[in-house]
């Protein structure tokens, strides 16, 4: 589909990326609109929101909050565009389980919809690159890759799952930084889980994402780990109906990466 924008991904406001997603731009949020942040979406029924938050108040790292709507609402205080047809693409589930992948959820939204926004640790890949950590997935041009772990997070209500991550190759030399840097971003995610073994998370097999896409881990380099937002769009059992956004195809807000660092 023709851009209509002849502006770099990584030049654009969050206002003109949202106007190109709407008109119908699908493609993984990686690198756009630098300086501003990221976000993953959830939107559940409003029946379900107080065990949700419970749920996310138990489990920080994957499932850290930064805005939530009004029930009904398709904008928050964080998001001015259309929450329904500005993201680059969405997941429906019904009973629990992903049922359709859509550019749009204007025919899906409904009334009782409780929008939360969390975190997303592509808010924090500008700072490991000022930091000279190579992030793998931006220089090939690829969505990230993110795997299903065997750590369960702590449940609430009707939500339970496992852990979700996302993987990025770092040097060795370079691992330490990148915990420095990524743990001054705790409500994007914050410091990695895990470097090293995928097994001890559970993880067979590093080219075999199960979102994503693979990205090679070269010589002297460490796979390391951060917890995922697409984390509750796996803990959705009991729940008759949800939208989330599709991995790595993010909301991106109207609120700059720095807003969330600490020193």
């Amino acid at each position: 589909m023709p851009r209509g924008d002849d502006v770099r991904e990584s030049e654009l406001s969050p206002e003109r990326a949202r106007a190109r997603f709407r008109r119908g731009e699908r493609v993984p949020t990686a690198g756009w609109c630098a300086g501003w942040t990221q976000a993953n979406l959830i939107a559940l029924p409003a029946a379900h929101a107080a065990d949700f938050r419970r749920f996310a108040e138990r489990n920080p790292k994957p499932c850290p909050v930064l805005d939530v709507g009004e029930p009904g609402a398709t904008a928050t205080r964080l998001f001015a565009g259309d929450l329904r047809t500005d993201l680059p693409g969405y997941r429906v589930h019904e009973d629990g389980r992903p049922v359709r992948d859509v550019s749009d959820v204007l025919a899906d939204w409904r009334a009782d919809l409780v929008a939360f926004l969390l975190g997303c640790s592509f808010t924090f890949e500008a700072a490991l690159m000022r930091a000279g950590v190579p992030i793998r997935h931006v220089e090939l041009g690829v969505n990230v890759p993110m795997y299903r772990t065997a750590v369960a997070c702590e449940p609430a209500g009707v939500f339970s799952g496992p852990l979700v991550v996302s993987m990025r190759p770092v040097p060795e030399n370079l691992v330490a930084r990148a915990r420095e840097v990524t743990g001054r971003y705790p409500a994007v995610h914050g410091a990695p889980v895990h470097a090293g073994d995928p097994a001890e998370l559970g993880i067979a097999d590093l080219d075999r994402p199960d979102f994503g896409e693979r990205v090679p881990v070269g010589p002297g380099e460490v796979p390391v780990f951060w917890a995922c937002g697409v984390t509750p769009q796996l803990a959705l059992g009991a729940v008759d109906f949800a939208i989330g956004h599709l991995p790595g195809h993010m909301a991106i807000i109207d609120a700059r990466d720095e807003d969330f660092r600490v020193t």
